[in-house]
């Protein structure tokens, strides 16, 4: 008589090789994407509770002030520069773009302005504006490159809607 012997069934093994397969795909794909997905942080000056001192109050403020319906650059000496209108319920920042260009033409030394958003302004207008002083796109030597504007921003509370005169709005960064 023969015997049965039974084998002893033991538990399957882990087959991990499709496991494997997907981090070897996963990984670089995720590093590739870590390049592309950068954030971007601008240094801001905010006012302080302190009274300017006379040295600053004489110095040339370039402020752009965003109400509802316009961009109004101006300076706290001579008043409003130039008001920008909304066209087709949009900001005109190209416009806004050569008037800040003129500015640094006439004055290039100057490297700070001053943001003053409405309490209605929304963040992509505001991130928008800044970008526009910023900076701009110029062709040197055959290559585009970043030319510098006024890199330093500093933000204060835009003065009433009524009230678009540049000494006020002077008084409130």
């Amino acid at each position: 008589m023969r015997r049965k012997h039974r084998r002893l069934q033991s538990e399957p093994d882990l087959d991990i090789t499709p496991f494997m397969n997907l981090m070897i795909v996963l990984v670089p794909v995720l590093l590739l994407n870590m390049v592309f997905a950068h954030t971007s942080v601008l240094e801001l000056n905010f006012p302080t509770g302190e009274s300017l001192a006379t040295e600053q109050v004489e110095e040339l403020q370039i402020q752009v002030v965003i109400h509802s319906d316009s961009l109004v650059v101006a300076d706290n000496q001579g008043g409003v520069i130039k008001a920008i209108e909304q066209s087709e319920g949009e900001y005109d920042y190209a416009l806004l773009k050569d008037v800040m260009k003129e500015l640094k033409s006439r004055i290039p030394e100057k490297k700070d302005v001053i943001i003053m958003p409405s309490r209605e302004t929304s963040y992509q207008v505001l991130v928008s504006v800044m970008d526009t002083v910023r900076s701009y796109d110029a062709v040197v030597a055959g290559n585009l490159v970043e030319a510098e504007l006024f890199p330093e921003i500093s933000l204060g509370d835009a003065p009433e809607e009524g009230t678009e005169n540049a000494e006020q709005a002077g008084g409130q960064s």
